[in-house]
Protein backbone atom coordinates (compact mmCIF):
# COMPACT_ATOMS: atom_id res chain seq x y z
CA UNK A 1 0.00 0.00 0.00
CA UNK A 2 2.73 2.46 0.87
CA UNK A 3 4.55 1.89 -2.00
CA UNK A 4 1.72 2.46 -4.52
CA UNK A 5 1.16 5.60 -2.99
CA UNK A 6 4.85 6.81 -3.26
CA UNK A 7 4.25 5.69 -6.97
CA UNK A 8 1.37 7.46 -7.38
CA UNK A 9 2.91 10.51 -5.77
CA UNK A 10 5.52 10.26 -7.98
CA UNK A 11 3.61 10.43 -10.95
CA UNK A 12 1.50 12.98 -9.77
CA UNK A 13 4.32 15.23 -9.52
CA UNK A 14 6.20 14.21 -12.39
CA UNK A 15 2.73 15.39 -14.69
CA UNK A 16 3.50 18.50 -12.78
CA UNK A 17 6.95 18.88 -13.71
CA UNK A 18 5.37 18.08 -17.12
CA UNK A 19 3.01 21.02 -16.82
CA UNK A 20 5.46 23.28 -15.81
CA UNK A 21 8.07 22.72 -18.25
CA UNK A 22 5.66 23.47 -20.87
CA UNK A 23 4.04 26.59 -19.34
CA UNK A 24 7.38 27.58 -18.70
CA UNK A 25 8.42 27.75 -22.52
CA UNK A 26 5.47 29.13 -23.45
CA UNK A 27 5.80 32.09 -21.30
CA UNK A 28 9.96 32.26 -22.67
CA UNK A 29 8.47 32.23 -25.79
CA UNK A 30 6.64 35.38 -25.92
CA UNK A 31 8.91 37.25 -22.79
CA UNK A 32 12.42 35.62 -23.85
CA UNK A 33 14.10 38.30 -20.71
CA UNK A 34 11.67 36.80 -18.50
CA UNK A 35 14.07 36.12 -14.84
CA UNK A 36 14.09 32.49 -13.59
CA UNK A 37 12.38 34.18 -10.37
CA UNK A 38 9.27 33.66 -12.25
CA UNK A 39 10.02 30.22 -12.50
CA UNK A 40 9.87 30.04 -8.37
CA UNK A 41 6.47 31.29 -8.39
CA UNK A 42 4.76 29.61 -11.50
CA UNK A 43 6.09 26.23 -9.62
CA UNK A 44 5.00 27.26 -6.41
CA UNK A 45 1.57 28.24 -7.81
CA UNK A 46 1.37 24.66 -9.41
CA UNK A 47 1.99 23.12 -6.08
CA UNK A 48 -0.59 25.24 -4.06
CA UNK A 49 -3.03 24.13 -7.04
CA UNK A 50 -2.46 20.68 -7.33
CA UNK A 51 -2.78 20.16 -3.58
CA UNK A 52 -5.85 22.07 -3.70
CA UNK A 53 -8.26 18.74 -3.74
CA UNK A 54 -6.77 18.95 -0.54
CA UNK A 55 -8.99 22.01 0.72
CA UNK A 56 -12.10 20.61 -0.41
CA UNK A 57 -12.03 18.14 2.14
CA UNK A 58 -10.11 20.30 5.28
CA UNK A 59 -12.35 23.29 4.36
CA UNK A 60 -15.66 21.58 3.16
CA UNK A 61 -17.43 24.44 4.87
CA UNK A 62 -16.29 27.00 2.27
CA UNK A 63 -17.38 26.78 -1.42
CA UNK A 64 -14.01 28.46 -1.98
CA UNK A 65 -12.43 25.12 -1.23
CA UNK A 66 -14.72 23.30 -3.59
CA UNK A 67 -13.82 26.04 -6.72
CA UNK A 68 -10.47 25.66 -6.05
CA UNK A 69 -10.21 21.83 -6.62
CA UNK A 70 -12.76 22.06 -9.27
CA UNK A 71 -11.17 24.79 -11.08
CA UNK A 72 -7.56 22.74 -10.80
CA UNK A 73 -9.38 19.86 -12.32
CA UNK A 74 -10.67 21.68 -15.48
CA UNK A 75 -6.78 23.03 -15.77
CA UNK A 76 -5.07 19.51 -15.47
CA UNK A 77 -7.95 17.82 -17.52
CA UNK A 78 -7.26 20.22 -20.69
CA UNK A 79 -3.31 20.02 -20.20
CA UNK A 80 -3.89 15.98 -20.33
CA UNK A 81 -5.42 16.56 -23.49
CA UNK A 82 -3.83 19.91 -25.18
CA UNK A 83 -0.17 19.53 -23.86
CA UNK A 84 0.62 16.08 -25.65
CA UNK A 85 -0.84 17.35 -28.93
CA UNK A 86 1.35 20.49 -28.69
CA UNK A 87 4.34 18.44 -27.86
CA UNK A 88 3.81 16.74 -31.46
CA UNK A 89 2.92 19.49 -33.32
CA UNK A 90 6.35 21.45 -31.92
CA UNK A 91 8.31 17.92 -33.12
CA UNK A 92 6.85 17.23 -36.46
CA UNK A 93 7.12 21.04 -37.23
CA UNK A 94 10.77 21.70 -36.70
CA UNK A 95 11.09 18.28 -38.68
CA UNK A 96 9.35 19.13 -41.09
CA UNK A 97 9.41 22.77 -41.70
CA UNK A 98 12.48 25.31 -41.52
CA UNK A 99 9.97 28.19 -38.96
CA UNK A 100 12.12 30.22 -36.35
CA UNK A 101 12.32 27.45 -33.34
CA UNK A 102 10.62 31.04 -31.31
CA UNK A 103 8.24 32.07 -33.65
CA UNK A 104 7.23 28.33 -34.03
CA UNK A 105 6.82 27.85 -30.06
CA UNK A 106 4.86 31.47 -29.69
CA UNK A 107 2.55 30.67 -32.52
CA UNK A 108 2.02 26.96 -30.92
CA UNK A 109 1.41 28.30 -27.57
CA UNK A 110 -1.01 30.25 -28.81
CA UNK A 111 -2.77 28.26 -30.44
CA UNK A 112 -2.40 25.64 -27.55
CA UNK A 113 -3.90 28.65 -25.36
CA UNK A 114 -7.26 29.06 -27.71
CA UNK A 115 -8.06 25.32 -28.03
CA UNK A 116 -7.64 25.38 -23.98
CA UNK A 117 -9.89 28.07 -23.42
CA UNK A 118 -12.33 26.72 -26.27
CA UNK A 119 -12.55 23.08 -24.85
CA UNK A 120 -12.47 24.48 -21.06
CA UNK A 121 -15.72 26.56 -22.38
CA UNK A 122 -17.45 23.87 -23.99
CA UNK A 123 -17.36 21.41 -21.13
CA UNK A 124 -18.41 23.83 -18.26
CA UNK A 125 -21.22 24.45 -20.72
CA UNK A 126 -22.11 20.61 -21.30
CA UNK A 127 -22.24 20.47 -17.44
CA UNK A 128 -24.56 23.32 -16.73
CA UNK A 129 -26.82 23.69 -19.64
CA UNK A 130 -28.71 20.21 -19.58
CA UNK A 131 -30.96 18.48 -21.99
CA UNK A 132 -34.00 16.86 -21.61
CA UNK A 133 -33.92 13.50 -23.11
CA UNK A 134 -37.48 11.29 -23.74
CA UNK A 135 -37.79 7.27 -23.79
CA UNK A 136 -41.51 5.85 -24.27
CA UNK A 137 -41.72 2.08 -22.45
CA UNK A 138 -44.64 -0.06 -22.02
CA UNK A 139 -45.35 -2.45 -19.02
CA UNK A 140 -47.47 -5.19 -19.56
CA UNK A 141 -49.65 -4.71 -16.34
CA UNK A 142 -51.96 -2.71 -15.25
CA UNK A 143 -51.33 0.68 -13.24
CA UNK A 144 -52.97 0.68 -9.72
CA UNK A 145 -54.67 2.93 -9.70
CA UNK A 146 -56.73 2.18 -13.69
CA UNK A 147 -55.25 5.01 -15.65
CA UNK A 148 -53.73 3.76 -19.31
CA UNK A 149 -50.22 6.26 -19.15
CA UNK A 150 -47.97 8.47 -16.63
CA UNK A 151 -45.23 10.37 -16.95
CA UNK A 152 -42.35 9.75 -15.19
CA UNK A 153 -39.08 12.57 -14.85
CA UNK A 154 -35.65 10.83 -13.44
CA UNK A 155 -32.87 12.41 -12.54
CA UNK A 156 -29.75 11.33 -10.87
CA UNK A 157 -26.43 12.26 -9.87
CA UNK A 158 -27.37 16.15 -9.32
CA UNK A 159 -24.47 16.41 -6.58
CA UNK A 160 -25.57 19.40 -5.30
CA UNK A 161 -23.06 21.71 -3.16
CA UNK A 162 -20.95 24.61 -3.42
CA UNK A 163 -19.84 23.48 -7.55
CA UNK A 164 -23.77 22.34 -8.78
CA UNK A 165 -25.46 25.16 -6.70
CA UNK A 166 -28.70 26.83 -6.54
CA UNK A 167 -28.59 28.31 -9.85
CA UNK A 168 -28.34 24.60 -11.11
CA UNK A 169 -31.22 23.81 -8.63
CA UNK A 170 -33.54 26.39 -9.41
CA UNK A 171 -32.90 25.56 -13.53
CA UNK A 172 -33.69 21.58 -13.04
CA UNK A 173 -36.75 22.97 -10.53
CA UNK A 174 -37.88 24.95 -13.73
CA UNK A 175 -37.47 22.07 -16.60
CA UNK A 176 -39.04 19.15 -13.85
CA UNK A 177 -42.28 21.26 -13.99
CA UNK A 178 -42.09 22.34 -17.37
CA UNK A 179 -42.74 18.65 -18.24
CA UNK A 180 -45.85 18.20 -16.07
CA UNK A 181 -44.75 14.80 -14.77
CA UNK A 182 -46.97 12.76 -12.56
CA UNK A 183 -43.89 11.23 -10.38
CA UNK A 184 -40.41 12.36 -9.99
CA UNK A 185 -38.15 10.00 -9.60
CA UNK A 186 -34.08 10.97 -7.44
CA UNK A 187 -32.04 7.70 -7.76
CA UNK A 188 -29.14 8.35 -5.67
CA UNK A 189 -25.99 11.00 -5.61
CA UNK A 190 -28.25 13.93 -4.46
CA UNK A 191 -25.39 15.70 -2.51
CA UNK A 192 -21.69 16.40 -3.00
CA UNK A 193 -20.10 13.62 -0.40
CA UNK A 194 -21.95 15.71 2.58
CA UNK A 195 -25.03 17.96 3.31
CA UNK A 196 -22.79 21.28 4.10
CA UNK A 197 -23.03 22.73 1.33
CA UNK A 198 -25.92 21.19 0.48
CA UNK A 199 -27.74 23.44 2.94
CA UNK A 200 -25.65 26.27 2.89
CA UNK A 201 -26.58 26.99 -0.52
CA UNK A 202 -30.08 26.94 0.08
CA UNK A 203 -31.00 23.74 -2.22
CA UNK A 204 -33.96 22.38 0.21
CA UNK A 205 -35.95 24.96 0.23
CA UNK A 206 -35.90 25.34 -3.95
CA UNK A 207 -36.11 21.69 -4.47
CA UNK A 208 -39.48 22.24 -2.70
CA UNK A 209 -40.70 23.99 -5.23
CA UNK A 210 -41.10 20.60 -7.73
CA UNK A 211 -44.78 20.75 -8.07
CA UNK A 212 -45.12 16.68 -8.32
CA UNK A 213 -44.48 13.60 -5.82
CA UNK A 214 -40.39 13.29 -5.64
CA UNK A 215 -39.35 9.57 -4.34
CA UNK A 216 -35.46 9.12 -3.85
CA UNK A 217 -33.03 6.66 -3.40
CA UNK A 218 -29.65 6.84 -1.71
CA UNK A 219 -26.22 6.61 -4.09
CA UNK A 220 -22.41 6.07 -3.02
CA UNK A 221 -21.84 9.78 -2.60
CA UNK A 222 -24.50 10.17 -0.64
CA UNK A 223 -22.44 9.43 2.74
CA UNK A 224 -24.84 7.84 5.37
CA UNK A 225 -22.86 7.29 8.87
CA UNK A 226 -24.68 4.28 11.36
CA UNK A 227 -26.97 5.65 13.38
CA UNK A 228 -27.09 9.20 11.57
CA UNK A 229 -30.27 10.18 10.20
CA UNK A 230 -29.71 14.02 9.50
CA UNK A 231 -28.89 13.19 5.73
CA UNK A 232 -32.20 11.34 5.27
CA UNK A 233 -34.12 14.03 7.67
CA UNK A 234 -32.52 16.90 5.44
CA UNK A 235 -33.47 15.48 2.07
CA UNK A 236 -36.73 15.01 3.33
CA UNK A 237 -37.14 18.47 4.27
CA UNK A 238 -36.15 19.46 1.01
CA UNK A 239 -39.65 17.51 -0.07
CA UNK A 240 -38.93 14.13 -0.93
CA UNK A 241 -40.01 10.54 0.40
CA UNK A 242 -36.42 8.80 0.75
CA UNK A 243 -36.57 4.89 -0.24
CA UNK A 244 -34.11 3.13 1.82
CA UNK A 245 -34.65 -0.70 1.42
CA UNK A 246 -38.66 0.07 1.04
CA UNK A 247 -41.39 -0.63 -0.82
CA UNK A 248 -44.04 1.79 -1.55
CA UNK A 249 -47.06 1.56 -3.16
CA UNK A 250 -49.68 4.03 -1.51
CA UNK A 251 -51.86 6.31 -3.54
CA UNK A 252 -49.56 5.59 -6.35
CA UNK A 253 -50.01 3.78 -10.22
CA UNK A 254 -47.01 2.05 -9.46
CA UNK A 255 -45.33 -0.26 -6.88
CA UNK A 256 -41.88 1.78 -6.15
CA UNK A 257 -38.76 -0.40 -4.84
CA UNK A 258 -35.48 2.04 -3.28
CA UNK A 259 -32.59 0.32 -2.84
CA UNK A 260 -29.70 1.17 -0.51
CA UNK A 261 -26.21 2.01 -2.67
CA UNK A 262 -24.43 -1.17 -3.33
CA UNK A 263 -22.14 0.02 -0.89
CA UNK A 264 -24.12 -0.78 1.86
CA UNK A 265 -23.52 -4.01 3.44
CA UNK A 266 -26.43 -4.41 4.88
CA UNK A 267 -28.86 -3.55 1.84
CA UNK A 268 -31.43 -6.00 0.92
CA UNK A 269 -31.68 -8.21 -2.37
CA UNK A 270 -33.62 -7.33 -5.33
CA UNK A 271 -35.68 -10.35 -5.17
CA UNK A 272 -36.20 -9.95 -1.52
CA UNK A 273 -37.78 -6.15 -1.66
CA UNK A 274 -39.73 -7.21 -4.85
CA UNK A 275 -40.91 -10.33 -2.47
CA UNK A 276 -42.63 -7.12 -0.69
CA UNK A 277 -44.35 -6.00 -3.61
CA UNK A 278 -47.93 -7.21 -5.36
CA UNK A 279 -46.08 -9.20 -8.47
CA UNK A 280 -49.24 -8.22 -10.76
CA UNK A 281 -48.36 -4.13 -9.53
CA UNK A 282 -46.15 -2.62 -11.88
CA UNK A 283 -42.66 -2.62 -10.31
CA UNK A 284 -40.60 0.68 -10.91
CA UNK A 285 -36.98 0.00 -9.33
CA UNK A 286 -34.54 2.50 -7.69
CA UNK A 287 -31.06 1.49 -7.83
CA UNK A 288 -27.95 3.70 -8.03
CA UNK A 289 -25.81 1.38 -9.79
CA UNK A 290 -26.49 0.02 -12.31
CA UNK A 291 -25.46 -3.89 -11.77
CA UNK A 292 -26.89 -7.21 -12.39
CA UNK A 293 -29.91 -6.09 -14.09
CA UNK A 294 -30.20 -9.69 -14.78
CA UNK A 295 -31.05 -10.31 -11.44
CA UNK A 296 -33.60 -7.45 -11.59
CA UNK A 297 -35.67 -8.83 -14.35
CA UNK A 298 -35.48 -12.49 -12.66
CA UNK A 299 -36.96 -10.74 -9.73
CA UNK A 300 -39.72 -9.04 -12.08
CA UNK A 301 -38.88 -5.61 -11.91
CA UNK A 302 -40.85 -3.93 -15.08
CA UNK A 303 -38.59 -0.84 -14.67
CA UNK A 304 -35.58 -0.23 -13.15
CA UNK A 305 -33.74 3.50 -13.29
CA UNK A 306 -30.18 4.29 -12.33
CA UNK A 307 -27.28 6.83 -12.02
CA UNK A 308 -23.74 6.59 -11.42
CA UNK A 309 -22.12 5.93 -14.60
CA UNK A 310 -21.91 9.85 -15.74
CA UNK A 311 -21.14 7.96 -18.60
CA UNK A 312 -17.61 8.55 -18.35
CA UNK A 313 -18.76 12.48 -17.75
CA UNK A 314 -15.11 13.57 -19.26
CA UNK A 315 -13.88 11.88 -22.29
CA UNK A 316 -12.54 8.56 -22.95
CA UNK A 317 -13.71 7.56 -19.67
CA UNK A 318 -17.26 6.98 -21.57
CA UNK A 319 -15.04 4.03 -22.68
CA UNK A 320 -14.35 2.88 -19.64
CA UNK A 321 -17.69 3.15 -18.37
CA UNK A 322 -18.88 1.09 -21.16
CA UNK A 323 -17.42 -1.77 -20.77
CA UNK A 324 -17.81 -1.75 -16.77
CA UNK A 325 -21.40 -1.51 -17.13
CA UNK A 326 -24.09 -3.67 -18.98
CA UNK A 327 -26.39 -0.72 -19.30
CA UNK A 328 -23.87 2.61 -18.56
CA UNK A 329 -26.10 5.19 -20.86
CA UNK A 330 -29.44 5.03 -22.34
CA UNK A 331 -32.27 2.41 -22.49
CA UNK A 332 -31.47 -1.16 -22.34
CA UNK A 333 -34.56 -4.22 -22.27
CA UNK A 334 -33.50 -6.74 -20.12
CA UNK A 335 -35.67 -10.08 -20.41
CA UNK A 336 -39.12 -8.37 -19.45
CA UNK A 337 -37.43 -5.41 -17.65
CA UNK A 338 -36.59 -1.89 -19.68
CA UNK A 339 -33.46 -0.39 -17.76
CA UNK A 340 -32.50 3.05 -17.97
CA UNK A 341 -29.62 4.66 -17.33
CA UNK A 342 -28.88 8.54 -17.14
CA UNK A 343 -25.67 10.28 -17.29
CA UNK A 344 -26.55 12.80 -14.46
CA UNK A 345 -27.77 16.08 -13.99
CA UNK A 346 -24.77 17.50 -12.46
CA UNK A 347 -21.03 16.13 -12.09
CA UNK A 348 -18.28 14.90 -9.75
CA UNK A 349 -14.82 16.94 -9.02
CA UNK A 350 -14.72 19.03 -11.87
CA UNK A 351 -17.53 21.27 -13.02
CA UNK A 352 -16.88 20.34 -16.40
CA UNK A 353 -18.21 17.33 -19.27
CA UNK A 354 -16.67 16.48 -22.60
CA UNK A 355 -18.46 14.04 -24.80
CA UNK A 356 -21.41 13.95 -22.47
CA UNK A 357 -24.26 16.45 -21.76
CA UNK A 358 -26.37 16.72 -18.31
CA UNK A 359 -29.65 15.70 -18.80
CA UNK A 360 -32.86 15.20 -17.38
CA UNK A 361 -34.58 12.11 -18.09
CA UNK A 362 -38.56 11.60 -19.04
CA UNK A 363 -39.97 8.29 -19.20
CA UNK A 364 -43.31 8.24 -20.92
CA UNK A 365 -44.98 4.47 -19.59
CA UNK A 366 -48.08 3.12 -21.28
CA UNK A 367 -49.59 0.68 -19.21
CA UNK A 368 -51.64 -2.85 -20.56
Amino acid sequence: MFIRIVISLLVYHGFLLYIGWNLWKGIKAFRPDVRRRWLVVLSAGLLIAAWSMIFRFVFSEYAWAHWAAGIWLIFAYLMVLVLPLTNLTVVLLRIFTRIDRRKLTRSVSAAALALTVLLGAFGVFSAYSPVVLTYDVKIAKPALDGRKSMKIVMAADMHFGALSGPGHAKRMVRLINEQSPDLVLFPGDLVDDDIVQYVKQGIPEILKGIQAPVYASLGNHDRLEAGDTELIDTLEESGMTLMYDEVISENLPVTLIGRKDRTDPSRLSVAKLASQADPASPLVLLDHQPYELELAAEAGIDLEVSGHTHRGQIFPANFITNRIYENDWGYLRKGNMDSIVTSGYGFWGLPMRMGTRSELTVINVAFE
